[in-house]
């Protein structure tokens, strides 16, 4: 009796999702080198790679850390950090010291720093408070060291610096104020913005605006109400509508949470119910328009976050420039945020979990966040403060060629590049557009590569790092259908991990 030898198990290679997560296509309609889901998985632009972890910057802080405030003066740079109703010194890290101020009615504190003949100083208001001071050297409040007469700055919840001179937006009420040019005190000026915000509310933040306008650089002054309304002003002396005038009024979305504000290039990109808006494209189309958004392949995933936890505190989002990185915090509760993560070169995103943020900033052009007693620094080393990273990701599905024909899927090997150590790994596989999570293991050990830190081993005794290895493992997989969409599941501590393909393995059926 002959025996067959037709080969009847068939391959397909699918490159790793280094379009990132794609929150608003179906299932069905998503590009092939997108994800159901990234969580941990960061999209470099040639491979997914395990994202990096953080270490404990600064430790014993009493409580939630919700602001963190850069200082820099001449030779001195300094930083703080707001815990518990209280300012500490972090500069140097490690276990923070006592209090450099304390008795304060809240830690959310929004800030500018101005210089001038006098020297540099960091001014800081919260709404409930006198404006605090930092001059170098000493903490002050307002009605001490420094006089800002004029307005109670108690009630003053955000603060910026416009050319040259300190403007004072009043919490919950349409009025801004400001200082003469280059002063920290004296007797403010009243902005009423009645007038111009149709729609009503209270002056939620301020940013200034760079733009080209075809002559030349400008810089213009951006105020954004809690209704939406964006309002420019364009000038430099606003005492007089001869050198400062309005230049427009717009309808956005509504912004989320005071820190909604950040400089991103030549541009301002907003936090909106509509998403990340760039204020360049914004402001010249439809508000119903998505693609003028920065997260508008995720607009579904931004739009619930907003919808479900827009009223808690933690909003925020920080260019990260030395990664190329977008941070936009999403505090799903105290504890429990997420961050929503885009490439800046790809326009990739991603979702990071187990950075527990209430604030991100940058500090030295490195990034740093304020968690529960602590600050991290972050994206500088391979584990969570010594715990593991679990990267999980689900690519888009496809038909491997195949549309009308059932197949059944009996293997998955995915390619890694790693440094030397072995992540844990499992994959699986989802079928039909099955959106549910297939059963994975709830705990994969990770095995860390050889090899000592450079600068803090020693000399003769320490291993070297091995070098780079690929990893390809086949790993069995259960499911039958038409489409499929790979998903695997990494575990790391101390190594580095990159996804760079994965290929399928399957047995054709018949045409169903």
């Amino acid at each position: 009796m002959a025996v067959s030898t037709n080969q009847v198990a068939q391959s397909e290679t699918i490159g790793a999702p280094v379009g990132g997560w794609n929150a608003r296509d179906s299932l069905a309609a998503m590009p092939p080198t997108d994800a159901v889901y990234l969580t941990n998985w960061w999209p470099s632009l040639g491979s997914v790679n395990v994202r990096n972890g953080y270490s404990n910057f600064a430790t014993g802080l009493p409580d939630q850390v919700e602001t963190l405030m850069p200082y820099a003066g001449g030779t001195t740079d300094k930083f703080f950090a707001v815990s518990n109703k209280a300012i500490y010194d972090i500069t140097a890290g490690g276990v923070a010291g006592g209090a450099v101020v304390s008795g304060l009615s809240n830690s959310r504190f929004q800030y500018t720093q101005i210089s001038n003949v006098g020297g540099s100083y960091l001014m800081a208001v919260n709404g409930q408070d006198k404006l605090r001071y930092y001059d170098g050297t000493t903490w002050s409040a307002d009605g001490g060291t420094y006089t800002i007469t004029g307005v109670d700055t108690s009630t003053v919840a955000n603060i910026l610096l416009f050319k040259n001179r300190i403007w004072l937006l009043q919490g919950n009420s349409l009025n801004a104020y400001y200082l003469p040019t280059n002063a920290i005190q004296g007797a403010v000026s009243a902005f009423p913005l009645q007038g111009v915000a149709r729609m009503g509310g209270y002056l939620v933040a301020a940013m200034t605006w760079t733009i080209d306008a075809g002559y030349g650089m400008d810089d213009q002054l951006v105020f954004v109400t809690s209704k939406g309304e964006v309002i420019v002003y364009g000038g430099t002396d606003p005492t007089t509508l001869s050198t400062f005038s309005l230049i427009g009024v717009w309808q956005l979305g509504a912004p989320v949470g005071r820190r909604c504000f950040q400089k991103y290039g030549g541009d301002v990109i907003l936090i909106s119910q509509d998403g990340i808006v760039p204020l360049a494209a914004g402001l010249q189309s439809d508000r119903l328009d998505p693609r003028v958004t920065l997260t508008n392949k995720i607009q579904f995933a931004v739009s619930t976050a907003v919808t479900t936890y827009g009223s808690n505190f933690g909003w925020d989002v920080t260019y990260f420039a030395k990664a190329n990185m977008l941070v936009l915090n999403v505090p799903v509760a105290v504890g429990q945020q997420q961050q929503y993560v885009m490439n800046t070169i790809s326009q990739a995103w991603c979702n990071f979990t187990g950075w527990n943020a209430n604030c991100f900033m940058i500090w030295k052009d490195l990034l740093y966040f304020g968690g529960n007693t602590v600050i991290g620094q972050a994206w500088n080393t391979q584990a969570d403060a010594g715990t593991n990273i679990v990267a999980d990701g689900k690519g888009a599905f496809t038909y491997a060629g195949a549309p009308t024909m059932v197949k059944r899927f009996t293997m998955m090997r995915p390619y890694l590049i790693t440094n030397g150590g072995t992540p844990g790994l499992q994959a699986a596989v989802n079928m039909d557009f099955d959106d549910s999570n297939p059963y994975l293991a709830a705990s994969l050990n990770p095995t860390p590569a050889l090899g000592g830190t450079w600068g803090s081993g020693k000399w003769g005794t320490m291993l070297w790092g091995t070098s780079q290895q690929i990893q390809k493992n086949w790993q069995g997989v259960v499911g039958t259908g038409y489409s499929v969409a790979p998903r695997l599941k990494a575990v790391t501590n101390g190594l580095t991990a990159q996804w760079m393909a994965t290929d399928l393995v399957f047995e054709p059926g018949a045409i169903l």
